[in-house]
């Protein structure tokens, strides 16, 4: 499987901001701010949808 270095770049981005996002909210010694699971789920999924895709070339 050949996956695009751009889209493989872009998942790994994505990744790494839901996680730096999180780990902000985790540590800002705000005790009102939490951490939004759903959102840190869902953006680590899209990245590794990003990491893995094959984009198309017989378009």
């Amino acid at each position: 499987m050949k996956t695009s270095p751009k889209t493989t770049v872009l998942g790994i981005c994505t990744i790494l901001t839901a996680v730096s996002a999180a780990v902000m909210a985790w540590v800002d010694n705000d005790p009102t701010t939490v951490v939004d699971l759903a959102s840190l789920i869902a953006a680590c999924t899209a990245g590794v949808g990003l990491i893995v895709a094959k984009d198309d070339k017989s378009l």
